[in-house]
């Protein structure tokens, strides 16, 4: 599935739990993730956090946003088992 922004086209790549709401997406994302080769969204209490990534060769990776690190993320920084998608920019 591709979904495409103002600036960016991405393709959906996981979808857990069909996390992947496209109207809700839309409405959270800014300018701001431009930038990033991935788009992580996670639902918690019925509210969406989004968070960019890079791969591993960008020269701006950091761990805390390298996209190898995505399952430690979701592990500590999201709820237990919480609904979520991927998104990679094309």
């Amino acid at each position: 599935m591709e979904i495409i922004t103002d600036s960016n086209k991405y393709e959906l790549i996981t979808n857990h739990k069909n996390g992947f709401d496209k109207d809700d997406f839309i409405s959270k994302c800014t300018d701001y993730f431009d930038d990033y080769d991935y788009i992580v969204g996670d639902i918690a209490y019925n509210k969406l956090r989004l968070k960019g990534f890079y791969e591993s060769t960008n020269p701006k990776v950091k761990s805390l946003n390298d996209y190898k690190n995505l399952d430690k993320y979701l592990k500590e920084n999201c709820a237990c088992d919480c609904k979520y998608f991927v998104l990679k920019k094309i």
